[in-house]
C-alpha cells in the first residue's frame, strides 16, 4: 500500500485529503506543523509527500530541505502562494511539482498519479525511446528507426542527459544552467531556450507541440518519457 505523507495547517484540507486518499487506498499520515512533518516522515517514511508551504512554526521549503536530507519519495508542493519565486524556490529545494490552492481533486491525484510513475523509472537508465528516436547516452548515439543518425552537439548532449537523469522532474532554470554551462550562468535564459529549441528540433516528432521536452514558463523544464 502506497503511503502518504498530507503536511497542511488547514484542517479542512487535510480531513479532503485523507478522506479521499484511503478512499482509493492509500495509507495516510498528516501533520500540521514542519515540526511533526519531519518526525512523522521518520517514524512512518512515506512513498509520496504533500505539502503546504504555509506552516505556522517554520516555511515548507526547510521542510523540503530537511527530507531531501535523506527521503528520495516524490514531494507535491500544495499551497497558496502563487508567485513564480516561490515556486522556483520550492522545486530548488527538491519539490518534484507544484499545485496552487484551490485546487480540483481530480487534477490533485492525476498529479499525485504521475509523480508516483515517474519515481519509479530509473533515472540512469542509458538507452530510451523519444517517439520513434532510440538514444543512446553511453555511445552518445541518437538513431532513426531508419538507422541514420541525428547529431546532437556536446552541450546539446549535456542538456539530455541532465533531463533525463531526473524523469517527469521539473528542473528549474537555475539548476539546469549551472549544471550544463556552470557557475557564473545562472541568469543566461537565452542559452537554454536556444538549446532546448535545438534539441525539439532534432528529437521531437512535432518540435511546435512538444511531447517530451517540456517547458513550464517561467521554472523551468522537464522531460517526460
Amino acid at each position: 500500500m502506497t503511503r502518504v505523507l498530507v503536511v497542511d495547517d488547514e484542517p479542512q484540507i487535510i480531513r479532503t485529503l485523507q478522506i479521499n486518499l484511503k478512499a482509493r487506498g492509500y495509507e495516510v499520515h498528516t501533520a500540521d506543523r514542519g515540526a511533526s512533518a519531519l518526525s512523522t516522515a521518520g517514524k512512518y517514511p512515506p512513498d509520496l509527500v504533500v505539502l503546504d508551504l504555509g506552516l505556522p512554526d517554520f516555511d515548507g521549503v526547510d521542510v523540503i530541505l530537511g527530507l531531501r536530507g535523506w527521503l528520495k519519495a516524490p514531494i507535491l508542493v500544495l499551497s497558496g502562494r502563487t508567485d513564480s519565486s516561490d515556486k522556483v524556490e520550492a522545486l530548488d529545494a527538491g519539490a518534484d511539482d507544484y499545485m496552487t490552492k484551490p485546487f480540483g481533486i481530480d487534477e490533485l491525484f492525476a498529479r499525485l498519479r504521475a509523480v508516483l510513475r515517474r519515481s519509479s523509472l530509473t533515472p540512469d537508465t542509458p538507452q530510451f525511446t523519444i517517439g520513434s528516436l532510440e538514444v543512446d547516452l553511453a555511445a552518445k548515439k541518437v538513431r532513426k528507426a531508419t538507422g541514420e543518425l541525428i547529431h546532437l552537439t556536446p552541450t546539446e548532449w549535456h542538456l539530455l542527459e541532465v533531463l533525463t537523469r531526473h524523469p517527469g522532474k521539473l528542473m528549474p532554470q537555475r539548476q539546469l544552467l549551472t549544471e550544463v554551462w556552470g557557475p557564473g550562468y545562472e541568469t543566461a535564459s537565452g542559452n537554454l531556450r536556444f538549446y532546448m529549441t535545438q534539441l525539439r528540433r532534432k528529437l521531437e516528432p512535432d518540435p511546435t507541440r512538444p511531447r517530451h521536452l517540456l517547458n513550464e514558463p517561467g521554472m523551468g523544464y522537464r522531460f517526460e518519457p
